[in-house]
């Protein structure tokens, strides 16, 4: 497995252990977890792999993503 197999198949994972919020409230919960335990290099291929293949991700992540894209920056 890939690289960017493997932060979608992850980014996932928490999606769906937070999908029992509401939508708003999972992708926040989801950006905090991603921004707190993943490094930068992480982070910046979630982001890269998201504008090209949108269709792996679960709904939760990309509202997440959203969320991190200022973050990722810095």
């Amino acid at each position: 497995m890939d690289d960017k197999q493997t932060v979608v198949r992850m980014a996932n994972q928490i999606a769906t252990f937070f999908e029992a919020y509401p939508l708003d409230e999972a992708a926040t919960e989801t950006a905090a977890h991603i921004q707190r335990f993943w490094p930068p290099r992480m982070r910046q291929a979630l982001i890269t792999q998201a504008t090209t293949d949108t269709g792996s991700f679960h709904a939760v992540v990309l509202q997440a993503i959203r969320q991190l894209q200022p973050a990722a920056a810095s």
